[in-house]
């Protein structure tokens, strides 16, 4: 089993037809995620399943019962053929001080901007997060997320598949590796097409997702 890496906060598995990817995902780990909320604004909504340590997994598509936003919705769902792992987050202790010390090791994470969703009660959660660099797209160099005074959302009672190992493979893997470095954590990488995997287990064992 892979180490997982450090500070992981969320993984985001994308995908154009979220009820779809939300049934897909419970008939293989015969775990249902439970709604998430809204992202007010964003045309996007999401479904969760903690995946243990404090990490959670989010499932991010098409809101369809809010009209499009008039630009495009995060992590591509518009434009994506089927459900995949996109990217994932880190929860460093200082967001700040971490895009300090990433940009004085040569790479820029972004700077931190402001989001929300509505959770199904109405709770309304807030948070800071970083939009990654342009110059590396891929989704391998995660992005920063900071909770604030928000509730985690792991701290909903969520329904559980316990991350087993996060992988990926990049055609210049070397190229990866000192930027993970420059925010504080790693990723197990090998030489291959851009492509982020991961392994949950569950009631009906373990189940990769790619």
């Amino acid at each position: 089993m892979n180490s997982l890496p450090a500070h992981l906060d969320h993984l985001v598995l994308a995908t154009p037809d979220l009820a779809a990817t939300v049934a897909d995902f419970a008939r293989r780990t015969g775990v249902t995620p439970a709604p998430g909320g809204v992202h007010v604004g964003f045309g996007t909504r999401n479904h969760l399943v903690s995946l243990g340590n404090g990490g959670y997994l989010e499932i991010v598509g098409p809101d369809p019962e809010r009209p499009d936003p008039g630009r495009p919705r995060p992590f591509e769902v518009d434009g994506i053929a089927g459900a995949r792992p996109v990217t994932w987050a880190i929860s460093p202790p200082d967001l700040d001080a971490a895009i300090a010390a990433a940009r004085a090791e040569g790479y820029d994470p972004g700077p931190a901007q402001p989001m929300s969703r509505r959770r199904p009660d109405g709770t309304l959660l807030r948070w800071r997060l970083t939009d990654g660099d342009d110059a590396h797209p891929s989704g391998l160099v995660p992005f920063l997320i900071d909770w604030g005074g928000s509730p985690h959302p792991t701290a909903s009672d969520l329904p559980v598949t316990p991350l087993l190992s996060l992988s990926a493979s990049a055609p210049d893997p070397a190229a990866i590796r000192p930027l993970l470095a420059a925010l504080g954590t790693d990723l197990a990488l090998t030489a291959g097409p851009v492509a982020l995997s991961f392994t949950v287990d569950s009631p009906r064992g373990p189940v990769t997702f790619r």
